[in-house]
């Protein structure tokens, strides 16, 4: 996902003079870019999941404006901005809940431990209006060949006898 975010930021927004950027260990942060909320923030009445846009970036006030709803505007101190992620791509966990009017879904068989049945179902139906597949056909049938969900071994049936 994080190659997919600097791919896509180079192509639809690449650096400018126009446009102000502030870089976060890798990342690199512009005017412009779709950004995605990674953990509730009460205190900023922003919360995980949530995907705005940048729309300034004040460099001698150390802020970064995010539009949230194309509308309320939250100001982050560039302490806070672990808590921002890219938005161009995201995951199809981070996903859930949510829809898109384009959703773009990368199949490869490299990643065959994620080509699930119910993981699919979820990427396709995060679309309101076009859904891409884009990858390996093999991929594809793999997938929808492949209803078995993943066993999560958390130990809370052994936690809730005690």
């Amino acid at each position: 996902v994080a190659g997919l975010n600097a791919a896509l930021q180079q192509a639809l927004n690449p650096p400018s003079p126009a446009r102000a950027e502030q870089r976060v260990g890798s990342v690199v942060f512009r005017v412009g870019d779709r950004v995605l909320q990674l953990r509730n923030n009460y205190d900023l009445d922003v919360y995980n999941g949530d995907i705005g846009e940048v729309v300034a970036i004040d460099a001698e006030e150390q802020l970064l404006v995010v539009r949230y709803d194309g509308a309320r505007d939250v100001a982050y101190d560039f302490g806070l901005l672990d808590e921002l992620a890219l938005a161009y791509a995201i995951s199809v966990h981070k996903a859930q809940g949510a829809e898109y009017p384009c959703v773009v879904v990368p199949l490869l068989t490299q990643h065959y431990m994620l080509l699930q049945r119910n993981l699919l179902y979820t990427a396709v139906t995060r679309a309101k209006q076009l859904v891409v597949l884009v990858g390996d056909f093999r991929a594809v049938a793999m997938a929808v060949k492949n209803n078995r969900v993943a066993r999560r071994y958390t130990g809370l049936a052994w936690r809730l006898q005690e």
